[in-house]
């Protein structure tokens, strides 16, 4: 389980995250939603030990990771293990393989900074993209894929980590709509596996499609946790994004009732 206590961080002396506290639970899909600016990124960075605590803590299984009071920050290999990010803005310049892309999500279990990746990681490269179906383009060049074709490589290489947690920054913002769906669809397969993941998002949509937990940020504090009905309302969209809004269920052609949002 991860545990953040009083997280308190962000730029330079300017504190953007006010005393975060929440807990994720192992295999527990965990959405951060709320308006541009209001502090998720930078939640995240402070979780990941990317930007310094002005005070607080996370925690693992009962374990500090980060403990701003004692000034302890775990080394950068530790974390992660326990720790795979996807940030919202990333590109590879150089014309990798994909399998070479996943390959070097193995780098924290390296016996050292110059050992070459050994039989066990090459396994658990295979077996992220045996996870997420994208096997038959192990051999392709990354820079040549579309871009949601990029963006599962991209969480294959993270699950090469085999990570505790998988945190993801508004993963689908660049993608066109079908691509959107693609990814939410493998993300919230990997959360009904028992992943535990973290994502970012300002889309109602994608936190009724993938998540269990619900985390509603405004201006730099948490203003609510709990299940996706509880949080994704009408009063909520209202007051986090000004927008009006209808939330409704739709019935689909297997029989299950789904909510959507409609902008009134």
């Amino acid at each position: 389980m991860l545990r953040v206590s009083n997280l308190r961080t962000g730029y330079d002396k300017k504190e953007v995250v006010h005393g975060a506290d929440f807990t994720v639970e192992n295999g527990n899909f965990t959405c951060i939603i709320g308006a541009n600016g209001c502090g998720k990124t930078t939640a995240l960075k402070g979780i990941l030990g990317l930007l310094p605590l002005f005070a607080g803590t996370v925690s693992v299984d009962g374990a500090d990771i980060i403990d701003a009071g004692a000034g302890h920050v775990a080394p950068a290999r530790e974390r992660a293990k326990i720790f795979a990010y996807i940030p919202q803005v990333h590109s590879l310049p150089f014309p990798f393989l994909v399998s070479d892309v996943v390959l070097l999500g193995r780098t924290p279990h390296l016996a050292s900074s110059v050992a070459g990746p050994s039989d066990t990681d090459k396994i658990a490269a295979y077996h992220a993209l045996e996870t997420l179906g994208i096997e038959s383009i192990a051999k392709s060049v990354y820079t040549e894929l579309s871009g949601g074709q990029q963006q599962l490589v991209l969480i294959a290489r993270a699950l090469a980590q085999q990570p505790r947690v998988l945190i993801m920054d508004e993963p689908t913002a660049s993608l066109d709509y079908g691509n959107q769906q693609m990814v939410l669809q493998r993300l919230r397969a990997l959360g009904r596996g028992g992943m535990s993941i973290i994502m970012v998002t300002h889309d109602p949509h994608h936190v009724l499609l993938c998540a269990d937990t619900v985390i509603v940020m405004q201006d730099g504090v948490i203003r609510r946790v709990g299940t996706p009905e509880e949080t994704v309302t009408a009063e909520m969209l209202c007051e986090i994004f000004g927008v009006r809004a209808l939330v409704t269920s739709v019935h689909m052609q297997n029989g299950e009732d789904r909510k959507t949002v409609v902008p009134l």
